[in-house]
């Protein structure tokens, strides 16, 4: 039997990979920072998170996403 859904990719690509680690870095200084009682880096960080998400995005675009030109898939 087959599976009608296809597999999605599930993000392993440099363009989700880019996008993460800049989110988790938002989110790790945004927590220090909420910690330390520094309003302005938590807002500068959740900044970053939305940073994060807009390069993961153009990125995506730009073919470095799961279904773009530009991305080889690694063999497993």
């Amino acid at each position: 039997m087959t599976n009608p859904i296809a597999d999605p990719g599930h993000g392993h690509s440099p363009a989700a990979w880019t996008a993460v680690v800049i989110m988790l870095l938002g989110f790790t200084i945004g927590t220090v920072a909420f910690f330390l009682d520094l309003p302005a880096i938590v807002w500068a960080s959740a900044a970053l998170v939305l940073v994060g998400a807009l390069v993961g995005w153009i990125m995506a675009k730009a073919g470095y996403g799961v279904k773009g030109p530009k991305y080889a898939p690694k063999a497993h």
